[in-house]
């Protein structure tokens, strides 16, 4: 679900070279999502497996954070569009038995994804820009963007589960 800004700033961290040596690792959030049962301790494995490739030489570089992030931001962006698939498809059922007249959940779902994939865009633009240019909007941008993927990976899921 990636908008053209973040393939943008995605491109714009290229650098062949220094974060070849780097190795992303998801172990360290999946485990954690794997261990939690409480939806709401879910949102502490955000940003973990992000967390350890940075700890590793050449990762504190502004283009090794945002390899990490970037990375790590791949993941929980695969869990979104499988969250959103996966409700989408129960909402389809649902639409198939609603009362005549009840809005349509899965055009529902599809609006608000759509609207939330602008606003995510749009704030994470707005972390980015607060660098003025500098090297560190890059990995801003890219930390904002895995925050708000898995926050909104997470809500889904709650959603699916019956938690809203």
């Amino acid at each position: 679900m990636r908008g053209g800004v973040l393939s943008a700033a995605i491109a714009m961290i290229a650098a062949p070279g220094l974060a070849s040596d780097l190795v992303f690792d998801p172990d360290p959030t999946l485990s954690c999502l794997q261990q939690v049962s409480d939806g709401a301790q879910s949102y502490d494995c955000i940003g973990l497996a992000a967390s350890a490739c940075m700890a590793q030489p050449m990762g504190e570089t502004t283009v090794g954070m945002s390899f990490c992030l970037g990375e790590e931001f791949d993941l929980w962006d695969a869990k979104l569009n499988d969250a959103y698939q996966m409700l989408r498809a129960d909402y389809a059922a649902q639409d198939a038995a609603r009362f005549e007249g009840a809005p349509a959940m899965v055009a529902q779902l599809r609006d608000m994804q759509r609207a939330w994939i602008g606003f995510r865009d749009a704030r994470c633009g707005f972390e980015a820009a607060q660098w003025h240019g500098g090297t560190g909007a890059s990995p801003s941008f890219l930390g904002c963007v895995m925050q708000l993927t898995a926050d909104q990976t997470l809500y889904l899921w709650s959603v699916f589960q019956g938690g809203q």
